[in-house]
């Protein structure tokens, strides 16, 4: 007897996800195409008649360029410890804080301080810009990175709670149960016990905090005035000011505010999947 045949409506629903998230993907690397080509070529005039072609000869040039005379390099690394700083510090944060209302024995106030997490998350960060101007001033950080890390920070903590104690919520309680026995204290279990359980989820909300640190354009164009403290963001709008008429360098500088980015989700993607899956599944 022949096989039977495949119907045509099973045949579409299995490959028309895959035809709509190929469609997506070129949607979403077609303007990055376009910035990579740019960047390694000459002038103007080759990027207006072959955008999206390779180029006739190579010029990294405007790399050199980019990074050296236009201080992308000054830019970049004030973004890049700024945002893994500051990242770091409300992750700190946010795991204590979900810990003492997942793990600790003091439900109403637990629940109290969870609710307000929640609060937290409804106010606009832009809403916030006077009064966190009007207390950095008081404190005399203004124009420092101080002033760029303690508000980034701050405002990574309830998204960060909330995805930590979703999944610390699922971590069997027979774990805390087996280390208090064997004599941990509420500080050993949460560095020795808690902290490597959570590793994948941490992973993933440290991406998203980073991410969002490295982006943010509105408190660093504001609260930093000198030229050798500003992030990357604010200092690619200078540099569009001043090379608005050559797009090839621009074109440079736009990869390197991308490249990190880029690696590390090269670099932690399987860390970022995990974190995104866990705590789906209480195991």
């Amino acid at each position: 007897m022949s096989a039977p045949k495949r119907r045509p409506s099973v045949y579409f629903t299995r490959t028309a996800p895959h035809l709509l998230l190929m469609a997506y993907l070129i949607v979403v690397l077609y303007p990055f195409v376009f910035v990579l080509f740019s960047s390694v070529k000459t002038n103007n005039q080759e990027i207006a008649g072959n955008p999206f072609g390779l180029p006739d000869l190579i010029v990294f040039d405007n790399y050199v360029n980019a990074w050296v005379n236009a201080k992308i390099n000054t830019y970049f690394f004030n973004s890049l410890y700024i945002g893994t700083l500051a990242a770091c510090l409300s992750i700190l944060l946010a795991a204590m804080l979900a810990f003492a209302v997942t793990r600790m024995r003091y439900r109403r106030i637990s629940a109290i301080v969870f609710q307000l997490v929640l609060i937290g998350m409804l106010i606009p960060n832009n809403s916030l810009l006077l009064p966190i101007y009007s207390m950095l001033g008081k404190l005399g950080i203004l124009n420092t990175h101080m002033a760029l890390l303690l508000p980034y920070a701050a405002n990574a903590i309830p998204f960060s709670v909330i995805i930590l104690a979703a999944f610390m919520r699922s971590i069997p309680g027979e774990i805390e149960e087996a280390a208090v026995i064997d004599g941990l204290s509420s500080a050993g279990l949460f560095g020795k016990i808690m902290i490597p359980v959570t590793i994948p989820a941490i992973v993933t909300v440290f991406i998203i905090n980073f991410l969002g640190n490295w982006n943010e354009f509105l408190l660093a164009n504001y609260f930093l005035s000198s030229d050798h403290l500003k992030t990357l963001p604010v200092g690619m709008v200078g540099f569009r000011d001043i090379y608005n008429t050559n797009y090839a360098q621009m074109a440079a500088g736009i990869v390197f505010s991308v490249l990190p980015v880029l690696m590390m989700y090269l670099l932690l993607q399987k860390k970022i999947i995990e974190g995104v899956t866990a705590g789906s599944v209480k195991g």
